[in-house]
């Protein structure tokens, strides 16, 4: 069957509740594509124009991680999409074959995954439909991230309840906040891909019941089980960080640029990160006496002393700041300095004490000589003092005082 008049339908890959998808050749540029033809009997106005969105949406998405899309048309009343075809298979097919897979390949899948969604999320698109189903793996393990809002045409998980089939796969995945009505955001499709990391370390999903509205209850209202209390051989770094993708509340996850880059590195391994090796400090060993030079004295304001002249303020050099050896020179300066100033407060005592005694000792020669002059030069009061008929042994002999 030829569509359009170019792309020959050679097999049907899978069949969703909107649209089935071919393997088929590009007789133009003669390349293997992948053709989606949306379902007829779904094809009303509605469906048509989300259609239309959703394949305009893709066309612009240019991403290792994501599924190229290529041509976009109506055809007998259909409309198609053609995108990249991906030789390899599903996650979902990986888990029916495999049913876990180990922490090293669901790290390198979920960092993948997320950087396919950083890059939707940046142009303001949002898959809406995570699923293991539609994240393929080519022959060299890529993931590719396919089906951008195609495969559900509806936001309202109430109305995809009549859709046999259907709600029951995605209500797997589905983020509280949707369960609730309200419309999907970046933070649903990163919920959605904890979910599916969930699946791959543990082989089920976090969440499931019977029925599709119970297991919509249990994504709102039940906490999700870390997988190591379920026997999951992950470390207790990647458990934790699994839990916050499953956050109930959208504007407690990750973005998806965050968990690309989270998983990216070893931080997932939960392996503290080594230090760098101890190098012992080299042996600090004082510098020649030449490599300091006292800095240029100021020049002395006018009526300042001239540098030199004793201030009482010794000068002192700026060292270099080292540990412990610059503390330690800097104490010998501190007690040198101190030194000089003891020694100095002596020395200007030595000097004072000449100067009082001297002044001392003249006061003392002066006091003598005032009462040795007032011994001598006193007056003679001896004969006025004796009485009359008496001899004074104290008068002076003058010659001829007895004639």
């Amino acid at each position: 069957m030829l569509v359009a008049g170019r792309y020959r339908l050679i097999s049907a890959i899978g069949r969703g509740g909107m649209g089935e998808v071919w393997r088929a050749t590009d007789e133009v540029l003669g390349r293997a594509v992948a053709v989606k033809l949306l379902l007829g009997e779904h094809a009303d106005e509605s469906a048509t124009a989300r259609f239309r969105l959703e394949a305009q949406t893709a066309a612009r998405l240019s991403h290792p991680h994501l599924v190229a899309v290529f041509d976009f048309g109506a055809w007998e009343d259909r409309l198609f999409l053609v995108m990249e075809l991906v030789e390899g298979r599903s996650l979902a097919d990986l888990l029916l074959a495999q049913e876990r897979l180990g922490p090293e390949q669901a790290a390198r899948i979920a960092g993948q995954a997320a950087a396919g969604l950083a890059a939707a999320h940046r142009q303001g698109i949002v898959h809406r439909d995570i699923k293991p189903g539609n994240l393929m793996l080519d022959g060299e393990g890529t993931v590719k991230i396919g089906d951008f809002g195609i495969a559900q045409f509806v936001d309202d998980p109430s109305a995809a309840l009549t859709t046999t089939g259907h709600i029951v796969g995605t209500s797997l995945y589905l983020a509280p906040e949707r369960a609730l009505g309200r419309t999907a955001d970046a933070a649903s499709d990163m919920y959605s891909l904890g979910c599916v990391i969930y699946q791959l370390l543990l082989g089920q999903p976090p969440f499931r019941s019977d029925t599709a509205t119970a297991t919509l209850y249990q994504h709102v209202d039940t906490p999700p089980v870390p997988l190591r209390q379920r026997g999951v051989d992950v470390s207790a770094a990647f458990d934790a960080y699994l839990l916050s993708l499953l956050a109930k509340q959208p504007e407690d996850r990750p973005t998806a640029q965050q968990v690309a880059d989270w998983f990216h590195s070893d931080a997932w391994r939960g392996r503290a990160e080594a230090l760098p090796p101890h190098q012992p400090a080299p042996a600090l060993t004082p510098p020649p006496a030449a490599a300091y030079q006292a800095p240029p004295a100021p020049r002395p304001a006018p009526g300042a002393p001239a540098p030199g002249a004793e201030s009482g303020a010794p000068t002192t050099y700026r060292l270099p700041q080292t540990s412990g050896h610059g503390r330690r020179a800097a104490s010998r300066s501190g007690n040198t300095r101190s030194g000089n100033a003891r020694r100095r407060t002596a020395g200007e005592a030595i000097r004072r004490r000449p100067r009082v005694a001297s002044a001392i000792a003249g006061v003392i020669a002066f006091l003598a000589a005032v009462y040795l002059g007032m011994s001598l030069f006193a007056p003679d009061t001896g004969s006025a003092s004796t009485p009359d008929g008496g001899t004074s042994t104290n008068a002076p002999q003058t010659p001829g005082a007895g004639r």
